[in-house]
């Protein structure tokens, strides 16, 4: 199994706008599924302009297929282009267990 993170922090005026571009990417997920992948998006507690993001696939080239959805690549362009007060972090994750199986 891959896992990774992805950690950044949008400007105020821009977390409403962020969250729609998001319900894009899961909308067209839902309809068109990516099997062996689970991907999920959240605030922090602490700083809710804080998002991250987990993508869990069974292996690398599931992984990759996010990156082909076109709702997604128009979501990481309007990201980029909002000036975030901190860009996107990658981190790969290390799977100790699971309750799940992909």
């Amino acid at each position: 199994m891959k896992a990774v993170k992805v950690q950044y922090t949008v400007r105020s005026e821009y977390v409403e706008e962020n969250k729609a571009k998001i319900q894009n990417v899961m909308d067209a997920l839902r309809a068109n599924p990516i099997h062996g992948m689970q991907y999920s998006t959240y605030t922090d507690n602490d700083d809710p302009n804080t998002f991250i993001h987990i993508n869990m696939a069974k292996d690398e080239e599931t992984l990759s297929k996010l990156n082909g959805v076109k709702e997604f690549m128009d979501f990481r362009t309007a990201l980029k282009a909002s000036q975030p007060v901190s860009p996107p972090k990658l981190t790969t994750l290390d799977l100790v267990a699971a309750g799940f199986y992909l």
